[in-house]
């Protein structure tokens, strides 16, 4: 028998003391213990492991490492453990590091994972404030940056009032001569615009994009350009949901050996209850995290939404929580450029070898068109088969006739065969399509004019506040996620709306209200 009860440790506690036990009968005798007390998996599992390791003959063995994880402390591994990456190290390879030096010169290619590194994760380590990526394009701010900065504004305002802890805004910017842009975010919402400026930064590039985010974020560099801060790295970060931005996002993430949610259009911060092991560290227990960061992001057919949470593990922690934002999806702040805020350069040694890929020449596209910002979108689907010129007419009186408003189509037209007359030809083109492999929009009215309402089309409108949808079919799936519908050809509806809209005198009746045709 052994003196080791396991009812009295927790999972992580029990693991710690089985590491110092190497008598395989005193192994078993805890092995029955537990299975007679409180019969934990997680328990038996780790005297298994243990047993295994003692039968083999490898003696005192550390925990198994997972892949993304690796949860060595200060304490173990020296000072280089908080946010350092260190190489991977080998049992053979200082007594073949005599033969490596005579190798022949390693080209980059023949081993592609051989500069493969673990991160370490932090054990207790101490997060502030709410990061955003401001991404710019031709020497401007993107208008999703605006909108990310005005809402992360909105949410550590709130943070502020729940916990009585003031964390700030943190905007972080890199490329050529972006002083003035990183001023520009501090009137958007930031408290502290972090930017690194080098001529060579101009465009965007994998490589050198990651590395300086991740060295920001774990604030590394000269005194000066870090002293304003005094934490391991960021408690949120928050970057675009746009085409550099996901690429950005997912390995600025792992870099810093968190997560990230995908493509979210609604965040909020609030505690969280859970009782999943594997997050309490054995079962049966609760556990409540608290200035947890709710991501809600819509799932795959459109219709449903997820909220997604970076918890932490015991003795394993998931910081920054990450999320990269859909466009539209929130307003930006009016802009008070008389607004106090620290601006930052960030200083870092940018190695040549992060630019082996130049851009020599390049074609310049026609510009594309935005369709977010405008506070009403009129979208136009196959409905317009009968006289496609005209529907297209009608669809751009109706935009006409609003202060603030665009054309969009679904991917039926931009995939069709239809025949266009004249200038109305060019509204026709994939440039103006919203849905799934288009544009996301979430104007204050979005008008649908015989649009079916599939579900790739839904996902990019759905945050719309107020939908309209005109459709012969009273049965067409959009009925179900529109305010109001109008059972109606478009050819006949739409030019009384634009009729009204024009006089000020809405006069519609609508058949449904989005209720998907219940009596009540």
């Amino acid at each position: 028998m052994t003196d080791l009860d396991p009812d009295e440790y927790t999972v992580e506690e029990l693991s710690d003391e089985l590491e110092t036990i190497d008598d395989e009968d005193v192994l078993q005798s805890v092995l029955e213990a537990e299975q007679a007390g409180q019969d934990r998996q997680t328990a038996r599992e780790a005297v298994h492991k243990r047993l295994e390791a003692v039968e083999s003959g490898d003696g005192v063995e550390g925990d198994t490492e997972t892949e993304g994880e690796y949860e060595e402390t200060k304490e173990s591994v020296g000072e280089e453990a908080e946010g350092e990456e260190v190489d991977e190290v080998e049992p053979d390879e200082q007594a073949d590091e005599s033969a490596e030096d005579q190798a022949e010169p390693d080209d980059g290619l023949s081993h592609p994972t051989r500069d493969k590194k673990h991160v370490r994760g932090l054990e207790d380590g101490h997060y502030e404030d709410m990061w955003v990526f401001c991404e710019t394009q031709q020497g401007e701010l993107l208008e999703v940056s605006k909108e990310m900065l005005g809402k992360a504004r909105e949410l550590m305002d709130q943070f502020a009032e729940d916990y009585e802890d003031e964390e700030r805004v943190v905007a972080f910017l890199m490329g050529d001569d972006c002083e003035g842009l990183a001023e520009e975010c501090i009137a958007y919402g930031a408290d502290v615009a972090v930017y690194h400026d080098d001529d060579r930064l101009e465009r965007f590039l994998h490589k050198p994009y990651t590395e300086i985010s991740a060295h920001m974020a774990r604030g590394e560099g000269s005194t000066e350009s870090t002293d304003w801060r005094d934490y391991d790295k960021p408690r949120y970060v928050l970057f675009p949901a746009t085409n550099n931005g996901r690429d950005l996002s997912a390995k600025v993430q792992a870099e810093l050996d968190s997560g990230l949610a995908s493509d979210c259009s609604d965040l909020f911060i609030e505690e969280n209850e859970v009782s999943n092991p594997v997050k309490t560290g054995e079962p049966g227990v609760k556990k409540t995290f608290q200035k947890v960061l709710h991501m809600k992001r819509p799932d795959f057919s459109g219709f449903e939404y997820s909220t997604i949470l970076c918890l932490d593990n015991p003795g394993r922690e998931f910081h920054p929580q990450g999320a990269s934002v859909i466009p539209g999806s929130f307003e930006p702040m009016e802009p008070d450029h008389d607004r106090d805020g620290l601006v930052v350069e960030h200083e870092m040694e940018l190695p040549e070898e992060w630019f082996r890929v130049e851009i020599t020449e390049y074609d310049q596209l026609e510009a594309g068109v935005d369709l977010t910002g405008h506070e009403v979108i009129v979208c136009l689907g196959r409905g317009i088969a009968d006289d496609p010129t005209k529907g297209m007419e009608l669809g751009l009186d109706l935009v006409e006739a609003f202060e603030n408003a665009e054309l969009g189509i679904t991917r039926g037209i931009v995939t069709s065969s239809y025949e266009f007359d004249g200038h109305v030809e060019e509204y026709s083109k994939e440039v103006r399509q919203i849905g799934e492999t288009g544009q996301v929009v979430a104007p204050d009215l979005y008008i649908a004019a015989g649009v079916s309402g599939a579900v790739q089309h839904k996902v990019g409108m759905d945050e719309s506040d107020t939908i309209v949808s005109v459709n012969t079919d009273p049965s067409a799936r959009i009925r179900d996620f529109s305010d109001y519908f109008v059972e109606g050809d478009l050819f006949e509806v739409l030019p009384e709306i634009t009729e009204a809209v024009e006089s000020g005198e809405i006069a519609l009746e609508a058949v449904a209200d989005g209720s998907g045709g219940d009596d009540e």
